[in-house]
């Protein structure tokens, strides 16, 4: 019988998607489960975008330029100038999803075996598009005791290799929703100069910072012209994740020239999508402020009745819409089944990600979960209470 290929083998399963036999199997069976596993936000997206798709009169839907069109390009650019960074049209790619544009880095910095240095608790599919390029993933452990901060530059120099090309972000991150600080920031840009390195960052979530707090570019930093990468999205942004929009920036033309070839490959991305997306630019200031007070609201909902949970620590998210608690439980992947196999309070229970598998350090996060605040408040609400009940239940039934 012919076999698949070792790195089909390998590449790892989404600790967000595996245990969703066991929701589907619960729903079929009558119980509502409560979904706080996946950062799929219940915002509605903006109205303008969905008129741009349905207003359209194209009559032959083309490819669209490799790259992606120019207009949306350039607009782009002009709403991050907007956010104090400057690029050009030129300076773009657009990529079917953030997923590709993540894609296109891999294969256009780092060849079969080189190092990418990526401070952990990471998405889980960074693990995914490293195992497809062929490409090692080295984890600096970030703890939940200093709310997933930054490491010490020196747990990343001591990790630096001839082989590491990259250091790679999440800002704010997923799972943890921490923020970096300009001062993170411009340690990162340091250590990525002083060893010829690329700062990729993935900012898909930048729109979502809060307590005041301002969200600082790698781009913004001058002197990473050569070094700095950014991946973006319009999924969070705009709650357009069907779009499957998302863009490469870089001031490298080294590099943009490369991930080029990577885009001719594909062809192009979605036209229709695209449509979509360059009308979401003009989605007005109030959507967003509206969507992160709402956010913001969640989060200190859920952060509040988390703490009421004894044994339970949570790390406070400063950005994005995901945060990381420990529970007073041995192995959160078989609480997580066990919460949709067998425990029900009213017909309910809740569905969240165990966060082991957003380490690569065997072992860590074995006692985490991952919970996406994008339910409204009293969903939220009822959702701890299950989860409460449910550990107390674990704890004393074994």
């Amino acid at each position: 019988m012919p076999k698949v290929s070792n790195k089909g083998a390998n590449m790892p399963q989404s600790p967000i998607r595996k245990l969703v036999p066991f929701a589907e199997k619960a729903k079929k069976e009558g119980v509502h489960v409560i979904h706080l596993n996946i950062g799929q936000p219940d915002i509605k997206t903006p109205q303008v975008a969905l008129d741009a798709v349905k207003n359209n009169t194209i009559e032959v839907l083309e490819y669209s330029r490799s790259e992606g069109s120019e207009t949306y390009r350039e607009k782009l650019a002009a709403y991050y100038a907007k956010h104090d960074i400057q690029v050009k049209a030129e300076d773009i790619i657009i990529t079917t999803g953030g997923s590709e544009a993540l894609a296109f880095v891999m294969g256009s910095i780092m060849d079969i075996d080189d190092e990418i240095i990526v401070p952990e608790p990471f998405y889980a599919n960074y693990n995914g598009f490293a195992t497809a390029a062929g490409v090692k993933v080295v984890s600096v452990t970030s703890s939940i005791d200093t709310n997933f901060a930054l490491p010490a530059i020196e747990d990343f120099e001591k990790l630096i290799t001839p082989k590491t090309k990259a250091i790679l972000i999440c800002n704010p991150g997923n799972p943890t929703g921490y923020l970096y600080t300009k001062e993170e920031i411009k340690k990162l840009a340091t250590i990525v100069k002083e060893h010829d390195l690329f700062l990729v960052a993935d900012e898909v979530y930048r729109e979502f910072a809060y307590d005041g707090r301002q969200h600082y570019s790698v781009l913004q930093e001058e002197a990473l012209k050569e070094n700095a990468i950014m991946v973006d999205s319009v999924s969070k942004r705009y709650s357009m994740c069907g779009a499957r929009i998302g863009c490469l920036v870089t001031k490298n033309k080294d590099v943009i020239q490369t991930a080029l070839k990577f885009a001719q490959a594909r062809l192009s991305p979605p036209t229709y999508a695209q449509i979509a997306s360059e009308a979401a630019l003009e989605t007005p200031q109030s959507y967003f402020d509206d969507v992160k007070e709402e956010y913001n609201n969640r989060r200190n909902v859920l952060v509040t009745e988390l703490e009421k949970i004894d044994g339970v620590k949570v790390a406070n998210p400063q950005g994005a819409f995901y945060c990381i608690a420990e529970l007073p439980i041995d192995d959160a992947d078989a609480f997580a089944q066990w919460l949709l196999e067998d425990f029900r309070l009213n017909g309910e229970t809740v569905m969240v990600a165990p966060a082991a598998g957003f380490y690569a350090t065997e072992g860590l996060g074995k006692n985490q979960v991952r919970i996406a605040y994008v339910l409204n408040i009293k969903n939220l609400k009822k959702a701890v209470n299950i989860l409460k009940e449910a550990i107390q239940s674990y704890i004393h039934n074994g």
